[in-house]
């Protein structure tokens, strides 16, 4: 009898019993689950060296071979588990093949947000022994969450889309099943396996069974934050174009004046957001922003005459941001893990840790480029690591901003002092302020080390944006 399928991919997030399922599937038999197979950072298992006799640098160097050796080792179905930050190499040739499995995990994304930000200040990620439980509470907090949720709700639409487009069907499974044997065994049968479950496995715990609203150090604020939110997207208009994220949470208006700052990402947002509050002689903590699609569209339209703008950097000013803040720095908001692995396998030349004595212009500059290349590489879809927001093309946010809001105007970043002071008189302000210059880059200045060459780099890395907004050579602010 011919197998129903070569292969399965368990599609997953942080949080959401990944660790439980993969041990139910693995005590199955007949079924192998082998971890987190195209983790950027590690192959299968933190601690693991290599997967099926493949190292991880082979792995990198062409994902193909391990999707080989999962669908031809021996004696069992075998898969692995995939979270959105894995390897995108993998996922559409998955999604797209009708031998491959798709079992879909889901669980309540409240549940999973508190479980992963608790997971995240207690340092534990699995429970075997009760009597090692570390217990915290944490702060809820609802512009996090609206991020956090926009962007589930955004994969789980696209992998829905994939699969109906190839006329697919996945088995959904949801966390609460976890613990129910005959939706487990219903499970082992849709994938065409003999081996059934007579019992549940005992040695993984649930970590946090508590009730959400006791695991948070500030209930009442979530409840208020919740009870905000569109839970049925009541407010959409259906739109058959590829749907992109608009991040409508991350969008700033003014206290008083109606304006609103639609950011890309990677630009000059803290500067735009403190000339916001200046307008109005307010701090940056009375702006309007942390909104849903609901709340922003009824913000519009009590304001009638309100503007909406962006800013735009140059690419290579962007990437220098991005590159200093994110990847050199090692505290909080760095990118710790892509760091690490741009080291490693990117052969990135920066140290461990930067010292005052341990890095200087040259070793900058020479970091600087190898970063760009990584990103050309990355943005044509040919690394393991994640497309970031913060360092993707900037017409590609603008698409996803425009599904929402078309910005009134787009101005570009050395345009601001006199653009934001004309934009905030057309809409009745007497005498605006003038805006600051955003904070330097550090520990070196792009236009210490910019030549021609780096100019290079950054426009066969981002030459959409270049092409489509006109970007010439960078010039110093």
């Amino acid at each position: 009898m011919t197998a129903r399928f070569d292969y399965f991919i368990l599609l997953a997030e942080m949080r959401t019993g990944s660790n439980l399922l993969e041990a139910h599937l693995n005590a199955l038999g007949d079924v192998a689950c082998h971890g987190e197979a195209f983790n950027p950072h590690f192959i299968g298992y933190p601690k693991n060296t290599a997967l099926l006799g493949l190292s991880q640098e082979q792995r990198d160097a062409d994902p193909a071979l391990l999707i080989r050796a999962i669908k031809n080792n021996p004696g069992a179905l075998n898969g692995f588990r995939f979270f959105h930050a894995h390897d995108q190499r993998v996922l559409y040739p998955a999604l797209d093949d009708p031998r491959c499995a798709k079992i879909i995990l889901t669980r309540n994304p409240l549940d999973s947000y508190v479980s992963l930000k608790i997971a995240r200040a207690t340092q534990q990620w699995q429970l075997t022994n009760v009597k090692r439980r570390r217990e915290a509470q944490v702060a809820f907090d609802p512009d996090e969450f609206s991020d956090y949720l926009e962007h589930q709700q955004q994969y789980q639409l696209e992998l829905l889309n994939r699969l109906q487009a190839s006329g697919q069907a996945p088995f959904y499974i949801n966390y609460d099943d976890l613990n129910r044997l005959d939706i487990l065994n219903g499970l082992a049968a849709w994938l065409g396996v003999s081996g059934r479950l007579e019992s549940l496995g005992k040695d993984l715990k649930p970590q946090n069974p508590a009730p959400a609203r006791s695991k948070v150090t500030n209930p009442e604020q979530m409840e208020s934050a919740l009870s905000g939110m569109d839970r049925f997207n009541l407010q959409r208009t259906p739109n058959f174009e590829p749907r992109r994220g608009p991040a409508v949470s991350r969008y700033v208006a003014a206290a008083d004046t109606p304006l609103l700052y639609l950011p890309v990402r990677g630009g000059p947002e803290d500067t735009v957001a403190a000339w916001l509050a200046d307008l109005d002689r307010r701090s940056t903590d009375d702006l309007v922003s942390g909104r849903n699609q609901k709340q922003m569209r009824k913000w519009m339209e009590a304001r009638s005459e309100h503007r909406k703008f962006t800013v735009l950097r140059h690419p290579l000013a962007r990437a220098h941001s991005v590159f200093c803040q994110r990847i050199l720095e090692t505290g909080p908001g760095a990118y710790v893990s892509i760091r690490n692995t741009l080291r490693k396998q990117f052969k990135l030349p920066i140290p461990g840790e930067i010292r005052p004595n341990n890095y200087d212009l040259d070793q900058h500059r020479a970091a600087f480029a190898a970063f760009l290349k990584f990103l050309r590489q990355n943005l044509s879809g040919q690394t393991q690591i994640r497309v970031d927001g913060l360092w993707c093309g900037q017409a590609q946010t603008l698409e996803g901003i425009a599904a929402f809001a078309v910005p009134d105007i787009t101005m570009r970043e050395e345009e601001m002092a006199q653009a934001l002071p004309d934009l905030a008189r057309k809409v009745g302000h007497p005498n605006p302020p003038d805006p600051g210059l955003p904070r330097p880059d550090g520990p070196f200045a792009l236009s210490e080390i910019y030549d021609e060459d780096l100019e290079t780099l950054a426009s066969d890395a981002y030459q959409r944006d270049y092409l489509l907004f006109g970007f010439q050579n960078w010039k110093p602010l």
